[in-house]
């Protein structure tokens, strides 16, 4: 789980110090992420840049807000290729991010 970084402090301040929140949005972008996974591997088959771009700042976004530091920064990586018209990072980081929200899926 240490391969997350979550900074569990920040996700806290972020709902107020209400860890029931924290739970209810930890299990939305569980369902969120799944749904934005599937559209980033049909944007890789693609070579969808757009839709890539579209898929990753929501990853990136949602895990920010939550203080999930590891897929935030993947994310955001793959967001910024598709920004600039390539797909390559989205190939090379899939595995990685793949496994940061297998590892989330714990949390």
């Amino acid at each position: 789980m240490n391969d997350l970084c979550w900074n569990k402090e920040f996700a806290m301040v972020q709902v107020d110090n209400d860890e029931e929140l924290l739970q209810e949005l930890i299990m939305i972008f569980k369902d969120s992420s799944a749904s934005d996974m599937a559209i980033l591997v049909q944007a890789i088959e693609k070579e969808d840049t757009a839709e890539g771009r579209g898929a990753s700042h929501s990853i990136k976004g949602a895990a920010a807000s939550l203080g999930l530091e590891a897929i935030r920064d993947v994310a955001m990586a793959i967001e910024k290729d598709c920004r600039e018209g390539s797909l390559v990072v989205a190939r090379e980081k899939m595995p990685q991010l793949q496994r940061l929200l297998v590892q989330m899926r714990e949390l």
